[in-house]
């Protein structure tokens, strides 16, 4: 996911995709413990994405109060 994508997105589709992205993290963690995880990146990627779409809420938020 690409910051420019996250940038045009409205508060509720970033609240949904972060719900998504905490879900397929959630899965992850399982795979990772039962030795079933293939794609092992994608563990780094999803807390990358989860932690870009944070930020830019906040930014977003600070914007909007200042």
């Amino acid at each position: 996911m690409k910051t420019a994508d996250v940038r045009g997105m409205s508060p509720d589709q970033m609240n949904d995709e972060l719900a998504k992205l905490k879900k397929e993290q959630f899965n992850l963690r399982f795979q990772k413990a039962t030795g079933q995880m293939e794609k092992t990146a994608r563990v780094k990627q999803i807390r990358r994405d989860i932690a870009r779409i944070k930020t830019i809420a906040a930014e977003k938020a600070a914007g909007n109060k200042a």
